[in-house]
């Protein structure tokens, strides 16, 4: 039987919706629909708004359940989407399934409350189109299901071990990733922290559906564990491995891997002296996520995706105020001014692990891969796969620096363009699978 899952969405100080039919309240003896309010009231309760402007002071957490859950939906008001990246914006977003509105203190959080293939259909239509390949979606399916429930039994673990640790500080370097800890009261976010859930407001089309039947309660295993099946827009030509982006343990099956069917001709794939990876990041070597297919990436790129439009390689440009300024706004570091900026540490990918930030006041080690991308931007830089060129130094101090880079995203595992790419020359799903996790097993777990 398939397992029903808990996805946290919005996180507010007020959660407005929408009740398109009667749902069951926890906190009235009757039913409601129309629009909703939960709003602060006092330290310990909240404001419950409904039926023109009736309110009711109320305990939460306060659940919502549809009376007829075939036909019941509910729109969420605007909620956040690429929460820190560069296409942050809100949009109103319609879920079917079960509400929940709990305090997490510093705001209101709704959880939506629904069955995991149900969240599916609604993933692979928000993580790409859906009206992408077959095969893309079926092995997108499979991988996001893996992905899900690697997390839910990661964190059961996580309860019995304790709180996971998730980076380390000192005189000499700053050190943190991001993965699960923010999430303790639900199992996965909506967002590209986790992925990308957007309930029916993606259209899911008879392909999706299709999709979803075709690998129902499919997963990737490896010694008879689901596979923490990882994935981002486009790896640049090589994956990365897990523990160059995450906590440091190694997954035989998230292993380096050349996308292409052959080593493109003319590079070393093996980047671990810079002068490697700056042939490979200033060149265009041939990959399977190298592509400007725009009926291709159309399949992966929803609409503001496609407002990035270079990201197998690109380049980013920046004085050295802005980025003395973005060190000390995003990351409170304060180094004086930057003097060099020294790759200490290169993964698989040629991404950045440590990077040596030399100041004319303090010299620091930053890394891993997400808090490199988010201490050089007001977002997150499409990738820490990036050489760095200093120029107009005065007494030796550089006044602008470009950086080159590759890919979008951590790198790890499957590479949704290429993936894409494999889907339009015809490979199957299983094939798609096995490029990029390698020695992984499909198995049905339900």
């Amino acid at each position: 039987m398939q397992p029903t899952i808990n996805v946290g969405i919005l996180f507010a100080p007020s959660i407005h919706f929408f009740l398109s039919e009667e749902f069951e309240c926890s906190a009235l003896k009757k039913p409601i629909s129309g629009p909703v309010i939960v709003e602060k009231s006092s330290k310990e309760k909240a404001m419950l708004i409904f039926d023109k402007n009736e309110r009711l002071e109320i305990q939460l957490p306060v659940s919502f359940q549809p009376k007829d859950p075939e036909k019941a939906s509910f729109d969420l008001m605007d909620v956040t989407i690429g929460i820190n990246f560069h296409w942050e914006r809100k949009e109103n977003q319609r879920f079917t399934g079960e509400l929940t509105i709990i305090d997490e203190k510093k705001h209101f959080t709704a959880i939506n409350k629904l069955p995991l293939e149900e969240y599916l259909k609604s993933v692979i239509s928000s993580e790409m189109s859906a009206t992408s390949s077959k095969e893309l979606l079926k092995a997108h399916a499979v991988v996001s299901r893996s992905w899900l429930l690697a997390q839910i039994e990661k964190g059961e673990a996580l309860k019995k071990t304790g709180k996971q640790i998730s980076g380390y500080d000192n005189d000499e370097e700053h050190i943190r990733w991001y993965d699960r800890e923010d999430h303790e009261n639900f199992h996965v976010c909506a967002d590209d922290h986790c992925q990308r859930y957007q309930g029916i407001t993606k259209t899911t089309t008879d392909l999706v559906n299709t999709a979803i039947d075709e690998t129902f309660g499919q997963v990737l295993t490896y010694n008879d564990q689901i596979c923490d099946a990882r994935y981002s827009k486009c790896c640049g030509g090589i994956t990365e491995v897990f523990e160059n982006v995450w906590e440091p343990v190694y997954h035989p099956y998230l292993a380096k891997v050349i996308d292409n069917d052959n080593p493109p001709s003319g590079f070393d794939t093996e980047l671990d002296t810079e002068d490697r990876v700056q042939h490979w990041i200033t060149e265009n070597p041939d990959a399977f996520c190298n592509t400007t297919d725009k009926e291709i990436l159309a399949q992966v790129l929803n609409d503001y995706d496609q407002e990035t439009p270079n990201f197998y390689r690109w380049k980013e440009e920046f004085t050295q105020q802005e980025l003395a300024s973005l060190l000390k706004k995003r990351l409170g570091l304060l180094v004086g001014a930057i003097k060099e900026l020294v790759p200490i540490e290169r993964g698989t990918s040629g991404r950045l692990v440590k990077l040596k930030i030399v100041g004319t006041e303090k010299t620091i080690t930053i890394g891993k891969e997400l808090e490199i991308r988010k201490a050089f931007s007001n977002s997150h830089l499409y990738s820490s796969a990036f050489i760095i060129e200093s120029k107009n130094s005065i007494d030796g101090v550089p006044q602008n620096f470009t950086f080159r880079g590759a890919g979008w995203g951590h790198g790890v595992g499957f590479c949704q363009i290429g993936a894409a790419v494999m889907g339009a020359k015809n490979y199957s799903y299983i094939e798609i699978l096995t490029h990029y996790f390698k020695g992984a097993e499909l198995e049905r777990k339900y």
